[in-house]
């Protein structure tokens, strides 16, 4: 098992994150990245990349598990996935390649802000304490729902879902503790502010009031009120169908002796670490690329590594493998996404859209596979045209409702829509919790689990 000591390869990779958030801080990619018009009409063919993309994460874990074990396997793949989206947008010129730098930039944005989360919330040691049992999980989902409005939902998935894996893995049936987690924190749970979900974020930087989101409360109540009630039945009736393992007392004893929380400094470093989320809307007032608080953060986390007590980290069970899976895919997918965005921006006014409900499903299942934060703001651009969003925050509210608890909640429905997923599945994957694969997640949790509340969402609230 890899130590949390960074080995050769990981700092020469997390290196090339501080080199690549700096190359990409430059003035020439800022003008790239905010150009409002690239000027390029993909054909539908450039789209095919990105799905292919999608089946061999789907597919190449159930027909070669061995193969796609390694990360550097899983970086080839991706890797020969993005050549035919990459060669495409350099041959278009200029447009082509203001797409690709914006996606590019995308990229270290995202990277940089899991990349920092995931190092620091692995200095933060929870002492083993609690006792293991249903009200015990359903107060983890709880405190992970309401933290992930002040610190997003990665930041509370990172920082809990170590301590919540440690406390069932003595239980014979638990892969269902990480889905509910993934549900709920990582993902339903930040829909009140801004600081939340990407999506609602960008709604803030496009002049959507920081309190407009409270509004939603009705829905995160409806959704997570379902989600943890169905929780709560279903972990109390496997709980009390098990034999609990013995607890070896003198372990017990040894454990009540620590603190209660190790590594405390790594608590400022994550507030700094929401500061360089909220500096990103000052910096882009100001013409310059967001990505100089990416800076802050690569830097907040080699602080991490720095200032953690010794041995925190690898008691923790902290390594570098989930991070860098995450690093070596998404960078495929953000890369060949691209052009299926610009497809969409392209024919989505001609859907004709109007309806509250409309706008919920198809953000929400665009989401469930693209990136839910340009997904919704594509959505929310044409749902206000020819004004900005923030008048449509003030003039026709329920359709801005509609396009952010589709953007929020069902990032939900696959591993790939919301970047906290993938994470949760490969720590709790790397804890030896058997996790589902990726048609599996759907339609044993998804579609049993999740469409019927969405629905039940359009009913009670955007029908009428």
């Amino acid at each position: 098992m890899t130590t949390a000591r960074p080995t050769v390869i990981t700092r020469a990779f997390l290196l090339l994150l501080l080199w690549g958030a700096t190359v990409l801080s430059s003035p020439h990619l800022v003008w790239a990245s905010q150009s409002a018009e690239h000027g390029l009409a993909p054909p539908w063919w450039t789209a095919a990349p990105f799905l292919l993309l999608l089946l061999a994460i789907a597919l190449l874990p159930l027909l070669t598990p061995h193969f796609w074990e390694s990360n550097l396997h899983r970086g080839l793949v991706a890797f020969a996935c993005s050549v035919p989206t990459v060669v495409y947008l350099l041959a278009e010129g200029r447009a082509g390649i203001h797409l690709l730098l914006h996606a590019l930039e995308e990229y270290a944005a995202f990277i940089t802000l899991l990349g920092s989360l995931y190092t620091i919330a692995g200095g933060l040691l929870l002492a083993d304490r609690f006792s293991a049992g249903p009200l015990t999980n359903v107060g983890f989902l709880v405190i992970g729902g309401i933290l992930a409005n002040f610190i997003g939902t990665t930041g509370a998935s990172m920082v809990l879902i170590r301590p919540l894996l440690r406390l069932n893995r003595h239980r014979r049936r638990r892969t269902h503790v990480p889905i509910f987690f993934l549900f709920l924190v990582s993902n339903m749970s930040g829909l009140l502010t801004p600081l939340g979900d990407p999506p609602l974020f960008l709604g803030f930087l496009r002049g959507v009031p920081f309190t407009w989101t409270l509004r939603l409360w009705k829905q995160w109540l409806l959704a997570n009120g379902i989600v943890l009630t169905l929780f709560i039945m279903w972990d109390t009736w496997l709980y009390r169908q098990e034999q609990a393992d013995k607890v070896d007392e003198s372990a017990k004893k040894e454990k009540h002796s620590l603190p209660w929380l190790r590594g405390k400094i790594n608590l400022l470093l994550l507030a700094g670490v929401v500061a360089c989320v909220l500096l990103q809307a000052w910096l882009i007032q100001q013409g310059l690329s967001p990505l100089w608080s990416s800076l802050g953060m690569v830097l907040l986390g080699w602080a991490s590594l720095k200032l953690t007590p010794p041995g925190v980290h690898e008691e923790n069970g902290f390594t570098w493998s989930p991070i860098i899976e995450v690093a070596v895919l998404f960078a495929g997918i953000f890369v060949t996404m691209a052009p299926a965005l610009e497809l969409l921006r392209a024919y989505g006014p001609s859907w004709n859209l109007s309806q509250a409900w409309q706008f919920f499903w198809l953000t929400g299942l665009l989401s469930s596979f693209l990136d839910n934060a340009p997904t919704y703001l594509t959505f929310a651009t044409l749902a206000s045209a020819p004004h900005e969003i923030a008048h449509l925050a003030q003039h026709n509210p329920k359709l801005l409702e509609a396009i952010s608890c589709g953007a929020v909640f069902m990032g939900a429905n696959t591993y790939i829509g919301n970047g906290p997923n993938f994470m949760v599945k490969a720590i709790a994957e790397e804890n030896r919790y058997p996790m589902p694969s990726f048609f599996g997640y759907i339609f044993r949790y998804t579609l049993p689990i999740l469409i019927p509340i969405y629905l039940i969402l359009t009913l009670l609230l955007f029908t009428t």
